[in-house]
């Protein structure tokens, strides 16, 4: 398939292998740091190292063997790079220039080596001290009519001391305002999972995956998200277990692997399946198809009787759930037309699915992002745990839950009480080890807090880690409420998007990374991080930092911490000096973390601990909880679904393969056959034709949305793909402009990016979808 300029080449080998090893070998020298990245990279996810920056998947454990992946190798890289951005780059160019720069072209640059203030006079960033800084921050902080003016948002990437002494500070300051990069993605999962088990993290070490008889994946692409997933799939269907993918798009690394450490498969060029079937669902289907199977599973379970057997555990249904009848008498009564037309599945695979779980004594449902960023995303969940639930497969080996986390420590956030709507058992452990009230009222997630600053009522943000301005929804809109916040503040790693969208002041503050040596008054200091199994491991950086302005997170924050607050609630400055004493303070607040400091001097870390895993269910009725919801008519809300014509298709936002969350790596999405290009969207070819357009048009892509705003962006390059007709894929952050802000789950508030209603027209321009890659 080819047009005038570019050439679009499916991927004919598997996810993995030759094609990984060469794809981190370029990476690896495009960090100008090459001998000293080899070393850095053997560091990666070992005992003696740092914890990847990138995913949360854990792994057993192993010294001898190397850990990292294609993906985290370049996360690695990408941090370790010699180029730096500070005053005299900035001086160069201004905030201006650099907004009409790609988001690529702005990390590429560099390192950030020094604290900086955004002149509006000049459109510049100049030096500033950090004493300057925090004063800064303290006075706009103190001079608030309401600590509720104030929020602090958080990324994955935060430590556990970092985020235990960031909402330390914000609760000492006042407010529970803690807008989350879960909020974005998983908050489906906590919330769903929570309301029915009563615990928001998946049941499941990654052992019990050796013990599964049957995988379902719903919803995920491990091979460009957690690509160390790989290997722990194709295991799964090696040793003769079923593993069954529902994924909208057929994705490479749902298909074969081939394993860069295994030498048989290298030098024969051989590679491993990993699943042994595999279906496509509508975008936003899945709930339809685990409904359908649920109802094969009760016609099974009546056949069944009549012999004396029986499908369901009807022992576990009688003493641990609660529900289960009202929930049945429902899927009893949705129609299969209804089931069939939401799944976009026949009803011959969702029956042969159900026959697998049916015949399994132990299965795990895992999911990502293609699960929770929908409207009825909570319904989904509560759907996959009624069906874990029917035969038992709650709490015990081989089976469970398995929501698979993005970045490589969102989980140990939330469990740190980074949580607008804080438990009042952890409002009270903080009281009592702090001897302060903590605000006891719930604070804003991200969409309120985008809501709050667009009218008025946020005027401090504070970022720690992330890109704010790239993640969120309705890009147009987040930008206008963050310019109209009298400061904003990102501590950060690397030059990004967020940094160009300032309020009326505006901060940069460099902090450390994962692969540097944090060095404090007693010493190089190691953070701690909790993977999605809930296991948490020690991380010291191995590198010298780039410049001695740069500082850690915790000390960050505890300098912002002093200048605001003083010496309330801790003598912040004493934290610092070690961390051990951070880890004491967690250890009496949280529980599971006892013998913190002696714990995490284990090889491998130490597991936190699961109540739902061991039956314990902290729900209100002591016992897991079936919710029973109607399958929605439409996977969209009312103000997207009012406006659809035959012309209108469902758009999901996605990463490309070198990319990670909003960082992008590189213009190539190896396993999808993209080269130098980002700005297209995956279509049907069946799709193009309908429309009388031709592969490799240019095309504008307009959001639907009953609030007489226009969402529309243009230059993107229609790309036939595997995907349901009717349904489309193109890359974020440059779609995010298309998600309504008002387009959130129900009970989540998570933005919709995975079900966007959106209608296709010719491009306006012939010009306006390149990509600007200047002095690259």
């Amino acid at each position: 398939m080819t047009n005038k300029t570019h050439t679009y080449t499916p991927y004919k080998g598997p996810a993995g292998g030759w094609g990984a090893l060469k794809s981190t070998a370029q990476h690896w020298l495009k960090s100008e740091n090459a001998t000293r990245n080899i070393f850095t990279l053997l560091k990666t996810n070992q005992p003696q190292g740092f914890d990847c920056p990138g995913c949360a998947w854990g792994e057993k454990h192993d010294p001898a063997k190397i850990r990292f992946c294609e993906n985290g190798a370049k996360a690695v890289n990408w941090e370790a790079t010699s180029r730096k951005v500070d005053a005299e780059f900035m001086a160069q160019h201004s905030v201006s220039w650099l907004n009409t720069q790609s988001d690529y072209f702005l990390e590429y640059q560099g390192r950030l080596t020094e604290p900086m203030r955004y002149n509006p006079a000049t459109d510049h960033y100049e030096a500033i001290s950090w004493t300057q800084a925090f004063s800064q921050i303290a006075n706009a902080l103190n001079s608030q009519n309401s600590p509720d003016n104030a929020a602090f948002y958080t990324s994955g990437r935060a430590s556990n001391e970092a985020a235990f002494l960031y909402q330390l500070f914000a609760r000492a300051y006042g407010t529970n305002n803690f807008p989350d990069c879960s909020n974005m993605c998983h908050e489906a999962s906590g919330y769903g999972l929570t309301s029915s088990i009563g615990i928001g993290k998946g049941t499941i070490e990654i052992d019990d995956f050796e013990r599964a008889d049957a995988v379902f994946v719903f919803g995920q692409n491990p091979g460009t998200n957690h690509p160390r997933m790989l290997e722990t799939l194709k295991e799964v269907v090696q040793r003769g277990a079923q593993l069954l993918t529902f994924n909208t798009l057929k994705e490479r690394g749902l298909e074969r692997f081939q394993n860069p450490q295994n030498p048989i498969e290298m030098l024969t060029n051989s590679s491993k399946p990993t699943n042994t079937a595999y279906y496509t669902p509508k975008i936003g289907g899945d709930m339809a198809v685990v409904r359908g199977m649920v109802k094969v599973l009760i016609e099974m379970e009546e056949n069944a009787q009549r012999e004396g057997k029986a499908v369901f555990d009807h022992d576990f249904i009688t003493q641990h759930t609660q529900g289960m009848g009202p929930y049945l008498e429902r899927v009893k009564q949705t129609s299969w037309n209804d089931i069939l037309n939401q799944a976009g599945l026949t009803r011959e695979e969702i029956q042969q699915a159900a026959e697998v779980y049916a015949h399994a004594n132990s299965v795990i449902i895992t999911w990502a992002m293609g699960i929770t960023q929908h409207h009825h995303s909570v319904a989904t969940i509560h759907e996959i745990v009624n069906l874990l639930a029917l035969r038992g497969n709650l709490g015990k080996p081989g089976a469970g839950a398995c929501p698979v986390r993005g970045h490589s420590n969102v989980q140990g956030d939330r469990t740190m009480g980074i949580n607008e709507r804080p438990s009042r058992a952890f409002l009270d452990a903080m009281e009592k080890r702090f001897h302060f009230t903590p605000p006891q009222h719930e604070g804003l997630a991200v969409v309120d807090t985008i809501r709050a600053m667009r009218d008025g009522k946020v005027k401090v943000f504070v970022a720690l880690g992330g890109n704010f301005a790239a993640a969120t929804p309705d890009s147009q809109a987040t930008a206008a409420a963050l310019e109209k916040c009298d400061l904003t503040v990102q501590i950060s790693t690397k030059l990004n998007r967020s940094h160009l969208i300032t309020g009326k002041e505006a901060l940069i503050l460099p902090c450390l990374g994962r692969t540097d040596i944090d060095h404090q008054a007693n010493g190089a200091q190691k953070v701690t991080v909790e993977d999605s199994f809930s296991m948490i491991h020690a991380s010291g950086g191995v590198l010298e930092p780039m410049s001695k302005l740069q500082k850690s997170e915790p000390a960050i924050i505890a300098g912002i911490a002093e200048a605001t607050l003083g010496n309330h609630p801790v003598e912040w400055s004493s934290l610092i000096a070690n961390y051990d004493t951070i880890r004491e303070h967690i250890a009496a607040v949280v529980p599971g973390f006892s013998g913190f400091n002696q714990r995490i001097l284990q090889d491998g870390g130490f597991y936190l601990g699961n109540s739902a895993r061991e039956r314990n269910w902290k729900t209100p009725a002591g016992k897991a909880i079936l919710h029973s919801h109607p399958l929605p008519d439409s996977i969209l809300p009312k103000q997207a679904k009012d406006m659809l014509t035959e012309k209108s298709f469902i758009l999901q936002t996605l990463r490309s393969h070198d990319q990670y969350n909003t960082t992008i790596y590189g213009l190539n999405d190896r396993y999808r056959g993209i080269k130098n290009e980002r700005k297209v969207v995956f279509i049907n070819p069946a799709d193009i034709k309908r429309l009388g357009y031709q592969e490799g048009q240019k095309v504008s892509i307009r959001s639907l949305w009953n609030d007489g705003i226009v969402r529309k962006i243009d230059g993107f390059k229609l790309v036939p793909y595997s995907i349901p007709a009717g349904n489309l894929a193109a890359y974020y952050p440059e779609t995010n402009p298309l998600v309504p802000l008002d387009s959130h789950g129900e009970f989540s508030n998570t933005p919709t990016s995975k079900s966007i209603a959106v209608e296709l027209e010719p491009s306006d321009t012939k010009r306006n979808g390149e990509l600007s890659v200047t002095n690259l």
